[in-house]
């Protein structure tokens, strides 16, 4: 359940920002740089956790 729950979030946090996302993205090219962009935030907050989780958990 620990491992639901956030997974969940990440899902709604996604579904609230898709319609804006894929609507100021008209061209090709601002789209991908938007999507590189929320990628590379998504792949911090994962390893972020990930480290915390390892070293720091106690």
């Amino acid at each position: 359940m620990d491992k639901i729950v956030p997974i969940i979030y990440m899902v709604g946090v996604f579904l609230l920002i898709l319609p804006a996302f894929m609507n100021s993205n008209n061209n090709f090219k601002i789209f991908f740089t938007n999507l590189s962009i929320w990628v590379a935030i998504t792949l911090v907050v994962f390893s972020l956790y990930y480290i915390y989780n390892l070293y720091l958990d106690v």
